[in-house]
């Protein structure tokens, strides 16, 4: 018998890892070495090795997020394989993830027997996607003219959070004038004419988070 896939759980939600230990453990071919309740304890413990996939979250609250983990874990040499675990399916979230080096993107109203077929997909080194997220990358890939890049995503989500284009400019370190050309872009793209109104369109094409 093979030597089982170890398994790290990172969620800052004690019911949502005591939920996932419960299913992943029932799993003959699955070991559940360890839990994290932040995404830097994530990080801390992936680097002590003997894991070969990290459950990883895209949201801990405050400090690091789940994208940022997953770049600071595949980074490191012989890295476990990272399958992002959330409730988001932006394109947003989605490019962070999969440009920090996660090897799966899985929805967590995902049924058991796909997280763990993702599990072991991620395990073995290939792409483990949900459905839906799959079907958004292609979208994305079928019309590239249209698709909001990775930097005018950013700074679309940093507008419906309510920052301005001077904050905007200081979060993400570009001009104020770069900024509002990625807004012009923006614009063109989701044929609106107002900060409002690329939200709204954004928030129902699922774009973008609210």
């Amino acid at each position: 018998m093979s030597d089982p896939i170890r398994l790290l759980l990172a969620d800052d939600h004690p019911v949502v890892r005591a939920g996932l230990r419960a299913v992943l453990a029932a799993e003959p071919d699955f070991e559940v070495v360890a839990e994290a309740a932040t995404a830097e304890r994530a990080v801390a413990l992936a680097a002590t090795g003997g894991f070969d996939v990290v459950l990883m979250d895209l949201q801990f609250g405050a400090g690091m997020h789940g994208a940022e983990a997953t770049a600071a874990i595949t980074a490191a040499p012989d890295a476990p394989r990272v399958l992002i675990l959330t409730t988001y399916e932006s394109d947003a979230d989605i490019l962070t993830a999969v440009e920090a080096g996660a090897g799966g993107y899985l929805l967590k109203d995902a049924p058991p027997e796909e997280l763990a077929a993702a599990v072991r997909t991620a395990a073995a080194g290939r792409s483990a996607l949900a459905p839906a997220v799959a079907h958004r990358l292609m979208d994305r890939m079928r019309t590239p003219a249209q698709a909001l890049t990775k930097r005018e995503l950013e700074v679309l989500q940093l507008v419906g959070e309510g920052l301005s284009n001077q904050q905007i400019s200081k979060r993400l370190f570009l001009s104020q004038a770069t900024v509002k050309s990625h807004l012009v872009h923006i614009y063109a793209k989701l044929g609106v004419d107002s900060r409002t109104s690329a939200v709204a369109a954004a928030t129902a094409r699922r774009l973008i988070r609210r």
